[in-house]
């Protein structure tokens, strides 16, 4: 009886949180959370998302970067290959892919006239930590230091960190 009540406590108390999904979104999905909102007047609300923080969708405003100015030779085969720029062009948004434990990063390793390489990496799971065996694609952000304009975005992978 005592391990029943317990159950239940934790499933109500973990009805109310977010859960990822384990597949991409598809396009739009407004449901899904958008980060931090402000209920204060005199404070802004934030419109795109911070660079580090993943979240479900791609936000609201953000422009495709079309796929001949994506490289992503150096992903492997079902990595997800899409980038968006919000911010006028200082934010790009870049479809990952994380599970388990681990959590999905991203890095402007270089950025030159011609193109911003971005590497995407996971934090690794701690040391005896139990972890699903799910796979997701959150949204992740990166800020660059001018607008992407006509650079070509070059994505590549790092090992965990």
């Amino acid at each position: 009886m005592v391990g029943t009540g317990a159950f239940l406590l934790m499933a109500t108390a973990c009805a109310g949180q977010d859960m990822p999904t384990s597949q991409p979104a598809a396009g739009g999905d407004s449901a899904a959370p958008t980060g931090s909102v402000s209920t204060s007047p005199s404070e802004p609300v934030p419109t795109a998302n911070p660079p580090g923080k993943p979240r479900l969708t791609v936000p609201e405003g953000s422009t495709p970067v079309p796929a001949n100015k994506i490289d992503a030779s150096a992903l492997p085969a079902g990595f997800p290959r899409e980038v968006w720029t919000a911010n006028g062009g200082t934010i790009l948004n870049i479809r990952a892919q994380e599970g388990g434990c681990g959590h999905a990063l991203g890095e402007a390793a270089e950025q030159s006239a011609g193109r911003v390489v971005v590497n995407l990496s996971e934090t690794k799971a701690q040391t005896g930590q139990m972890c699903t065996m799910d796979i997701r694609y959150p949204v992740i952000s990166v800020a660059l230091a001018a607008p992407l304009d006509q650079r070509t975005v070059v994505l590549k992978t790092t090992p965990p960190q």
